[in-house]
């Protein structure tokens, strides 16, 4: 790997540390201030907001600038977040703020792939990206649990700065304090990451005009037949894992009875599972042989309805490994052929814009459809099962269609495949 390839990996483990850390930090807030149970679900489909609405604008921003600064100012737009969480502004709002800029994040930091690497590297440097993310949200989580736990909270309150008041009062405001620090240190890091060498593609004047150029875009990949069942693929699984980290929450606090802290680790457990998974797939797969992960996804949202007989932390552990395991040897490959196909289709960054409008829209819509169902009255264990139902039927839906296209399509595939195989047709 390039030696600007480490920057970029060190640059993203930070801001995402601090990403995970925050919803931990975010949720003891709204509990302690007896905030109903819905607010607290509702995190998740608020942070995909901007992802979804800014989509057409954060591609071409991306593509516009050099990536390092665009993930620069993407971090300084997550600690206006975090301040506004310690000035009083609900934590909502505020968090949603944090969302703004993970989506202004997200284009540079994939698209910058593309940029710097051929093809051949893909898969192995999605490997990296995704096993380091996911080790990030390991200790993200576990830090954020920690933070907000009796002993660190106390040490972080008992901090005294001579003729400031800084006006923290709770364990939840002294994390989101710290977690300042930590975005601070990321964005020191986006400063460091060089020039790739490709030319910046300039913004119209007038942003409007972007929409009709986003949906071009967007429709350009759904068109493909490679682009298309990878997209569909890649939008389940972040669904799924986006909804995934308070699903766990709440399932541990309803079958094991865990605080936020004990529970914690348990989404740290996913975590690990699904790096295991991300560096095993990045040894063993190869870009044309992507789409051969899909039943995993089937699996995947059975076993999340498997996680309401399990009520013993022994049995709970491995079961969530293996769960997370196979999201991350699903989601590596497809990640990558998405990647590639949308690189030579529109260019990096509004490829990964497209990527993030549709995996956050079904973020959102499968986290609206949780916080209603226990904003009903539901348990917690009736939406988990109606929740794998739907990731094993919608999986079993693309791999029909994939199929569908083999029978009828198969030269073009086998055209698009060829083109994977190559680093000289890249682009």
């Amino acid at each position: 790997m390039k030696r600007g390839f480490y920057t970029i990996m060190t640059a993203q483990f930070f801001s995402s540390l601090a990403d995970n850390a925050l919803f931990v930090a975010a949720i003891e807030l709204l509990r302690s201030r007896h905030a109903p149970e819905w607010q607290s679900a509702a995190l998740v489909p608020l942070f995909a907001l901007f992802y979804v609405a800014l989509a057409p604008f954060v591609g071409a921003f991306a593509d516009a600038r050099p990536k390092g600064q665009v993930m620069f100012i993407s971090n300084a737009i997550k600690v206006a977040g975090c301040l506004l969480m310690l000035t009083g502004v609900h934590p909502l709002a505020a968090y949603t703020l944090v969302g703004l800029g993970a989506a202004a994040y997200s284009p540079a930091k994939y698209g910058i792939l593309t940029e710097l690497l051929p093809p051949s590297q893909l898969v192995k440097a999605n490997g990296w990206i995704e096993g380091l993310t996911i080790a990030s949200i390991i200790l993200g989580v576990l830090l954020g649990g920690q933070l907000v736990g009796p002993y660190l909270s106390a040490q972080l309150m008992a901090i005294q700065l001579p003729g400031l008041s800084l006006g923290i009062d709770h364990p939840a405001e002294a994390a989101i304090a710290v977690l300042v620090g930590v975005y601070a240190l990321a964005a020191m890091f986006n400063l460091r990451i060089p020039l790739t060498g490709v030319t910046p593609r300039p913004m119209p004047r007038n942003p409007l005009a972007l929409l009709p150029d986003f949906w071009r875009c967007n429709s350009r990949l759904w068109r493909d037949h490679l682009g298309q069942i990878s997209l569909s693929t890649t939008t389940l699984f972040w669904g799924v894992s986006g909804n995934l980290r308070y699903i766990v929450l709440a399932w541990a606090g309803a079958a094991l009875g865990y605080s936020t802290t004990q529970a914690s680790s348990l989404v740290g457990v996913v975590a690990l599972g699904t790096a295991v998974g991300a560096v095993v797939a990045s040894l063993r797969m190869r870009l044309d042989q992507a789409t051969r992960v899909m039943p995993l996804g089937i699996a995947m949202g059975l076993l999340v309805i498997g996680m309401n007989f399990i009520d013993n932390v022994w049995v709970a552990a491995p079961f969530l490994v293996l769960l997370g395991g196979l999201g991350g040897f699903l989601v590596v490959p497809m990640n990558a052929l998405l990647q590639h196909r949308g690189h030579n289709l529109m260019g990096s960054g509004r490829s990964i814009a497209v990527q993030n409008f549709n995996e956050q829209t079904c973020i959102l819509g499968l986290g609206a459809l949780y916080s209603l169902s226990t904003g009903l009255g539901l348990s917690a264990f009736a939406a988990i099962t109606i929740f794998g139902l739907i990731v094993a039927g919608v999986m079993g839906l693309i791999m029909r269609w994939h199929q569908h296209n083999q029978r009828h399509h198969g030269v073009e595939l086998e055209r698009l495949l060829e083109i994977a195989r190559r680093d000289d047709l890249h682009g």
